[in-house]
């Protein structure tokens, strides 16, 4: 995306995997939650997880130890100009689906118009820019970028998977189905067990098993990911040996969980892996649709009432640090820095929108004195709220104008959250706020979130070290009233919009994160979310059969370079 890739034509492998690791083996994973479906491209349904990589491949694949630097899979080479105004992908000749059929050009243009047309909101935004698509002699696919000015572009076509033509029915993608696909990668789908499991089993044939991409990747023979309704019943399962690897988030279980037999005997092993992408926003999610957060100020106010301290200290042993960016513990991100001349420019025509203090960088999340009553947070919310027309009535906090009680439902599907919203719950309680906690299914929680069908829930915005197009899919005023984006706040902002075009047109690094720490300072400035908090590192175990290259990623720990060393 910026600069020069760093591994050279002819590089034998990737820096984070092991060339010679073993091949052979089992591992199997736990995930919370349920599926529906094994169409991971489509609205409806909850997909499978795991289905892009492991069964779907792209034209190119993602270098981990970069910001955004992709590599040859199912094309050989890449050629565009200096603007990129177009990208032309020829086709490695060898390329197979797991059918035996032969992966043509027009795979490529039929699975570019079948995801515009009917893919997910981020594959119609994205593929929709392409003003013209043609074959290019036997193995060549040409895309006409004209006028776009947007050089990601190019990337992210060569993300694009790419389905077999000749098996997909058009007319009834948009449906749920657990057929198991055909496709080109290292695995097919063996055996489905509706919401409980679904076995990926190596294919004997792959194509692509030699290519330097993927020397020392995709090592087990069969990997099964067993579906868990919650994070205990998930931990039992690990405890037991019935999963092999572990990704632990909850910090009292890391602290005081892991110590059974097989832990002090070595037969499990903790690992705590550093990683270098940004941290992202994780945070509980105000629906900016609802009319009771359409004000700003409410929305700091609700921030003020979330004790972090307390919570950190009394729940999570102080191994959390507080989110206070969107692209938080990065080079991305405005917290504690103050605007350069560049980002200020880029807000020239958007005066007064972004906060003094998050301006000149001095704004962070409010700290409390860690009590869990802490009267300065407190008065701050309220005359916030005094502000935005709200007066305390007794102990109910009510609208001067109506005299409604202010009330609102929290929503959640893990017991974990839950047990966050409860204690949250508290705190609103103390400033006359009626919040509700409600428990639902995943299914029901997953319809209700790409609906907005919510008042308040949590969520986590994974960001890289390049952030691009997904910008628009998160936070663009178009996203806002499509089903299924990520804008789950609602946000509908000119200089949003103004700064992701910044960041796509950035032809140099600094240029690229000056337009990033804008588009930070007006999210920030927006209160959308109450910043909840991020791990430093990865937290993982794993029964010590299953090992492991010895660098870790730029992306943190990977399980497709992962073996079994029994």
């Amino acid at each position: 995306m910026h600069g020069k890739p760093a591994w050279p034509r002819d590089f034998d492998h990737p820096t984070y995997a092991d060339a010679n690791a073993p091949k052979g083996g089992r591992l199997v994973q736990g995930v919370l939650g349920t599926f529906d479906s094994l169409n991971p491209f489509i609205v409806r349904g909850v997909p499978a997880q795991n289905l892009r990589g492991y069964i779907y491949e792209s034209l190119l694949a993602r270098g981990y130890d970069e910001p955004f630097t992709l590599y040859g899979l199912l094309a050989r080479s890449v050629e565009t100009d200096d603007a990129r105004t177009y990208v032309t992908f020829e086709l490695d000749p060898r390329a197979r689906f797991s059918d035996g059929s032969s992966v043509t050009p027009d795979d490529v243009i039929f699975s570019w118009q079948l995801l515009r047309d009917k893919g997910r909101p981020n594959y119609r935004a994205y593929y929709s820019k392409v003003t013209k698509a043609e074959r290019i002699g036997t193995h060549g696919v040409r895309f006409d970028l004209a006028g776009l000015d947007d050089r990601e572009l190019p990337l992210i076509l060569g993300l694009m998977p790419v389905l077999p033509k000749h098996v997909i029915n058009a007319d009834v993608f948009e449906d749920t189905s657990f057929t198991p696909p055909i496709a080109s990668g290292p695995y097919i789908v063996s055996e489905v067990k509706p919401g409980d499991s679904v076995t990926f089993k190596r294919d004997p044939n792959y194509w692509g098993r030699n290519l330097p991409i993927n020397r020392g990747l995709w090592n087990f023979d069969e990997i099964r990911f067993d579906y868990y309704r919650d994070s205990n019943g998930h931990f039992e399962a690990f405890k037991k040996g019935l999963c092999d690897v572990r990704v632990e988030l909850g910090p009292t279980r890391w602290e005081t969980g892991y110590d059974f037999p097989a832990v002090r005997e070595r037969r499990v092993i903790k690992e705590g892996f550093a990683y270098g992408l940004p941290k992202g926003m994780y945070g509980l999610v105000f629906n900016t649709r609802r009319p009771l957060f359409a004000d700003a100020r409410v929305r700091e106010a609700i921030l003020q009432l979330f004790d972090f301290e307390w919570l950190n200290h009394n729940f999570f042993f102080d191994q959390y640090k507080r989110v206070g960016s969107y692209f938080e513990d990065s080079e991305l991100s405005a917290l504690g820095k103050a605007a350069d001349k560049k980002e200020r420019a880029l807000l020239r025509a958007f005066a007064g929108l972004v906060r003094p203090d998050i301006l000149d960088g001095t704004w962070s999340p409010p700290v409390s004195d860690g009590t869990g009553r802490d009267r300065a947070t407190l008065r701050k919310a309220l005359s916030l709220f005094a502000a935005a027309g709200y007066v305390l009535v007794g102990t109910d906090l009510v609208e001067r104008r109506t005299g409604k009680v202010f009330s609102f439902e929290l929503l959640a599907t893990t017991r974990d959250q839950e047990r966050l919203m409860l204690a949250f719950q508290r705190n609103l309680k103390r400033a006359g706020i009626d919040a509700r906690v409600r428990l639902v299914d995943a299914a029901q929680y997953e319809r209700r979130r790409i609906t907005f069908d919510f008042d308040m829930m949590e969520y986590r915005w994974e960001q890289s070290l390049s952030p691009g197009n997904e910008q628009t899919f998160y936070w663009g005023a178009a996203a806002a009233d499509q089903d299924g984006t990520r804008n789950y706040m609602g946000v509908k902002s000119p200089a949003v919009d103004a700064l992701i075009a910044a960041i796509l047109n950035a032809r140099e690094r600094d240029d690229f994160v000056s337009a990033s720490r804008a588009l930070d300072r007006v999210l920030l400035s927006g209160f959308y979310v109450v910043p909840l908090y991020y791990l430093p590192e990865q937290w993982v175990a794993r029964w010590d059969h299953v090992k492991h290259p010895a660098h870790t990623s730029l992306f943190g720990y990977l399980p497709e370079t992962w073996w079994d060393a029994k």
